[in-house]
């Protein structure tokens, strides 16, 4: 069953396709819209009137809050060390590694594409362009583009912002 019984799903959330989506132990706050194969994972949260495009992943550490919008195929990450195995050739277990948390800020828009690494704070309001890739925080408001993404001056954020107003 894709959407698993551990789920907490606030008033009103819209699951397009919920056979598509695969859920477990996260929560989904009030009002808020997951687009077919999108992945939750265990330990997540997604706060109230949030949008997330098709093809996402949101795993385990990373917590979205209120009305953030998350376009197609974003993808966040959550152990800056990743490895199939320990030293000594067995597979990882859980106690082989640690959850790096990430927040998304109440109100942040991530473009499409785009590739959150773990760590990282991006703060209320902030836009990430389509398909930059984010490697350091991102302040309250600011706009965010390429690879890896960097702060974008006035003149150039103008662009990034209509395109996140496109496909919003």
């Amino acid at each position: 069953m894709p959407i698993a019984k551990d789920v907490k799903l606030g008033r009103d959330v819209r699951i397009f396709h919920p056979d598509l989506v695969n859920l477990y132990g996260c929560s989904v706050g009030d009002e808020t819209k997951l687009g077919t194969f999108v992945e939750v994972q265990g330990g997540a949260h997604i706060g109230a009137r949030c949008k997330v495009s098709s093809h996402s992943f949101i795993c385990e550490g990373v917590t979205v809050e209120d009305e953030v919008f998350i376009g197609h195929g974003v993808m966040f990450t959550n152990d800056k060390y990743p490895r199939a195995t320990t030293a000594d050739g067995q597979p990882q277990g859980p106690a082989d590694w640690t959850v790096e948390p990430t927040r998304v800020g109440k109100g942040a828009s991530i473009g499409s594409n785009a590739t959150i690494l773990c760590g990282i704070n991006i703060g209320a309001g902030a836009i990430v362009g389509a398909g930059a890739v984010v490697t350091k925080d991102v302040p309250a408001g600011a706009v965010v583009a390429g690879v890896p993404a960097r702060i974008l001056p006035p003149s150039k954020a103008e662009a990034v912002i209509a395109g996140v107003r496109r496909t919003a």
